[in-house]
């Protein structure tokens, strides 16, 4: 396991976030995330050369995620949040074609209950078939202020896991896992989450969430 870098690391990290988040958040609370995000991807993530930059940008996106919850920051389209186990394979995968159909529509975020240390290769290498490029995502933990800040919760095959929160629409898809599947059936479950996803940006439309 990679050893933790020293205080001073994660408040040039805060000091970074500081002004993006300036009256939104307190200074203590950037400084508090930005250890507690390094910490949680620590916990699982096999990469070291980059933890530090994907724990800056992981908590940018919990503090976003916490002035969303909380009202300090608004909402100009609606927030889905998929949830699956690993985080590294469906939900990431339903996210990114949530972003990419949607043009501005919906904004969606992604997490795991029990994250992979890594992003599954064969994952990257499907969506970019389809020209998503998924290369720079990696596997992250749910937290509260994600599912707090969402409109819309959608998990697959972990819905047992997922706090429930009142005001907040909850969806189950029954998707396969695409862990350690061979390409076809990779492809198989991206396309059925196309259209899941196609279906779910139709019906938002439509009615909203």
């Amino acid at each position: 396991m990679t050893a933790p870098p020293g205080q001073a690391v994660f408040e040039r990290i805060a000091a970074r976030l500081a002004p993006r988040f300036h009256g939104l958040v307190s200074a203590d609370t950037i400084l508090r995330l930005a250890i507690d995000s390094y910490e949680h991807l620590r916990a699982t993530s096999r990469v070291g050369a980059h933890l530090v930059v994907m724990a800056e940008r992981f908590t940018a996106e919990r503090l976003t995620a916490l002035a969303q919850a909380e009202g300090r920051l608004g909402k100009p389209v609606p927030e889905v949040l998929f949830v699956c186990d690993a985080n590294a394979g469906r939900s990431q995968m339903a996210a990114a074609l949530a972003l990419a159909r949607g043009k501005d529509r919906v904004h969606a975020r992604s997490a795991g209950t029990a994250p992979a240390a890594d992003m599954e290769l064969a994952i990257v290498d499907v969506m970019a078939e389809i020209g998503v490029d998924i290369s720079a995502e990696y596997p992250k933990p749910l937290t509260e202020e994600l599912v707090a800040a969402a409109d819309l919760v959608i998990t697959l095959g972990c819905g047992g896991a997922c706090p429930l929160l009142p005001h907040t629409r909850y969806l189950d898809w029954a998707v396969p896992d695409p862990a350690h599947q061979r390409l076809p059936e990779i492809r198989r479950i991206r396309d059925e989450l196309d259209l899941l996803v196609t279906d779910l940006l139709t019906t938002l439309d439509q009615r909203g969430i």
